[in-house]
């Protein structure tokens, strides 16, 4: 048996150096100090720090979901002081999911989730899960208009939409029934390659699992919460449309919010001077 035969590497001794030891001492305290490792951890969540920095490998297909980490709010949007509660908002992204629309098919859904960058917090604000009769003849059209309400009723004025598939034609459509309402969208178009179950447990993973995830009251009486419970990795077959749409939400770049202020007190001019 000649060199070139030989395993890679043969003779050597590997060595595996956890972030932290057994007594919980940091292994670089000059580069990673423990507030330091407690951020990382808190930011990637349990799973991504046990694998990659306490090499201590976990499955994905391990990973679940659980609605009962959510934390739950009744608080609307203060455009004022752009707060949800005490919460500054920074950010906003309403993302929508593209399907046909009809019973018994894949769920088409639009999803609204509020930012707060300081905290690196994520509230699910709103979710609609579309759906229209089987007799429409222009169900893209409708799903637009629908779109364009819970828009409205939010104050969003941007979009992003998942164009793989059926939603390729979606945006000059939404825009149409925009134009046609007088109704002002910006519309982002979204391709995604990366495996739908890796885009859910990537996203919303890390969030759930440390606390910074929270939803409004309203998302109880919705199909999420038992997406989430039923929802593997492994991809079973169950619904997963929500999530997948709150995927996309949560992997935006979000549109700025910026409170508006007091509103404009209205002003009388003097009129009785003499020129």
């Amino acid at each position: 048996m000649n060199e070139q035969n030989q395993p890679f590497l043969r003779g050597y001794a590997s060595m595996r150096l956890p972030i932290v030891d057994s007594i919980g001492a940091p292994a670089w305290p000059e580069v990673f100090p423990l507030e330091k490792i407690d951020q990382l951890r808190d930011t990637v969540g349990p799973r991504h720090f046990s694998s990659q920095m306490m090499l201590e490998f976990i499955s994905e297909d391990k990973a679940r979901l659980d609605p009962g980490a959510l934390r739950f709010y009744e608080e609307e949007l203060d455009i004022r002081t752009a707060k949800i509660g005490d919460t500054r908002i920074t950010g906003a992204s309403c993302y929508w999911d593209p399907s046909g629309g009809r019973k018994y098919a894949d769920a088409s859904v639009c999803v609204l989730v509020y930012r707060d960058d300081k905290n690196r917090r994520a509230f699910i604000h709103d979710i609609k899960y579309l759906a229209v009769e089987d007799s429409d003849l222009h169900p893209l059209a409708t799903q637009c208009g629908l779109v364009l309400d819970f828009m409205t009723m939010h104050g969003a004025r941007a979009l992003a939409i998942e164009v793989n598939g059926l939603g390729s034609a979606l945006p000059e459509i939404l825009r149409e029934v925009a134009n046609r309402r007088t109704q002002p969208v910006v519309v982002q178009k979204i391709i995604n390659h990366a495996r739908k179950e890796l885009r859910i447990l990537d996203a919303i993973e890390p969030l759930l699992t440390t606390g910074r995830l929270s939803a409004h009251e309203r998302i109880r009486t919705t199909p999420l919460l038992a997406e989430m419970l039923g929802w593997t990795p492994l991809g079973a077959g169950g619904h997963d449309d929500g999530l997948d749409a709150l995927a996309g939400a949560l992997r935006l770049n979000p549109m700025p919010v910026r409170p508006l202020g007091q509103f404009w007190r209205p002003m009388n001019a003097r009129t009785d001077f003499k020129v």
